[in-house]
């Protein structure tokens, strides 16, 4: 891996075209930026979202988790295709694109509210379709506005404003949505009217998407040069899975999510043990936050860090971490074992970025395939959990969060082979 080609873009030309193009890129960073806060936001909403449909057609726990089945299951089928999009369009155009498909997602939400819970999952997978395409197109752009050696660098911290918009979009939801829930409490619920609360901040959220898009279009991105020489080489070997650190890439993209989805989606229940903290739902909701909110704090940290620290050494460091904490959380009890579960948040913080960033590295025009790969493993946020759930029925709780713990360890493995990848050629 050490002697991995990168074909540097036009932005870091000498001189008065490069420095123009410098700002380009920059321009181009903060667009970017806005669109991964959006997205973090939107997929924070389905937290709100199922207790809310939970309540409004009574469904079961299994019932329930369709939406989160169906909004990660979009990522499985979708990113392929996002892949091969991009690669004819364009990463510019790949992005109006998402973004057009998931405001017409969250427009879906609508006609959902009069027709029952099967049309809300058909809206949610489209709305989780816009934002794979999305994804699949942001992702490897952040990726090649700079140097390589800077790569996982600008991708925390597009990932941090992610994790702002995850911060913030529970306390939106629950603010707009849930509100007439707990104004009936306890009494039977009429489905038309509760249903009813999602119409307007989704419609808002269509038609912001919609102004992004536009935004989007119209915006003079600098157009990045994949690299001819090293897509010569890379197609030369053949698919593009023959790449070891992509193909593990994939792997730890996939048990990364799990691990980060099964820890949220167990918490309330974690929190209200006896031995742990004993805290009713409401009161253990608070402490969500504090998992969310690490994991954007330790983005904004992890962006400097990885100036000058290999993002391999130190994704394997907060892998170790994240190992140690969930095992104190595992075999602990009381404070300590709560607050060394919230502190997972912020060992997560890099991993995403950095296994994306990492995994994509030298691919030249194979990236938006690659980065449809990388996508598709997000599936992971859908199938691990259920792993978890099936632990925590058999073992407890408590014991079930030996399964997060064994994706991190297989991510401190990735790390520390990749550890020079990005070392001085």
């Amino acid at each position: 891996m050490a002697n991995m080609a990168y074909k540097a873009p036009a932005a870091q030309q000498d001189g008065p075209a490069g420095a123009q193009q410098l700002d380009g890129n920059n321009s181009a960073l903060v667009i970017v930026t806005i669109l991964f806060f959006m997205w973090g936001l939107i997929t924070s909403l389905n937290d709100v979202l199922i207790p809310h449909l939970k309540a409004i057609y009574t469904l079961t726990y299994v019932q329930a988790m369709l939406v989160q089945f169906c909004f990660f299951g979009a990522y499985a089928i979708v990113s392929l295709p996002a892949g091969a999009l991009i690669r004819r369009i364009g990463y510019q155009k790949g992005a109006v694109t998402g973004l057009l498909i998931a405001a017409v997602g969250c427009a879906l939400f609508y006609p959902a509210s009069f027709s029952g819970y099967g049309v809300f999952l058909f809206a949610f997978f489209v709305l989780a379709s816009g934002i794979t395409v999305l994804q699949v197109a942001a992702n490897p752009y952040v990726a090649v506005l700079g140097p390589a050696r800077t790569a996982s660098s600008r991708l925390t911290l597009t990932q941090a404003f992610n994790s702002l918009g995850t911060t913030i979009g529970p306390a939106v939801g629950g603010l707009l949505i849930l509100s007439a829930v707990g104004a009936t409490a306890g009494a039977v619920l009429d489905p038309a009217t509760e249903a009813a609360s999602v119409r307007g901040p989704y419609l808002a959220l269509a038609g912001t998407l919609v102004v992004l898009a536009v935004l989007f279009m119209m915006a003079k991105l600098p157009k990045i040069d994949d690299g001819e020489e090293i897509a010569a080489a890379t197609e030369a070997k053949g698919s593009v899975l023959a790449h070891r650190h992509l193909l593990l890439g994939a792997i730890g993209i996939f048990l990364y999510v799990g691990a980060e989805v099964s820890i949220g989606s167990f918490l309330i229940n974690f929190l209200g043990e006896s031995h742990i903290a004993g805290l009713s739902h409401a009161d253990a909701a608070h402490y969500v936050s504090i998992y969310w909110g690490g994991a954007m704090i330790g983005r904004f940290i992890g962006f400097a860090v990885m100036r000058v620290v290999s993002p391999g050494k130190t994704l394997a460091f907060n892998s170790l971490l994240a190992i140690a904490l969930v095992l104190v959380g595992t075999f602990g009890q009381g404070s300590l074992a709560m607050w060394a579960i919230l502190a997972v948040g912020l060992c997560n913080s890099i991993m995403f970025p950095t296994i994306f960033s990492m995994a994509l590295h030298g691919l030249g025009k194979q990236t938006g395939q690659a980065s449809g790969i990388l996508c598709m493993a997000i599936v992971g946020g859908a199938l691990v959990p259920f792993g978890q759930g099936a632990m925590a029925d058999s073992m407890g709780v408590q014991l079930s969060f030996l399964l997060p713990a064994a994706c991190y360890g297989f991510i401190l493995y990735f790390g520390a082979k990749y550890a020079s990848m990005y070392a001085a050629k």
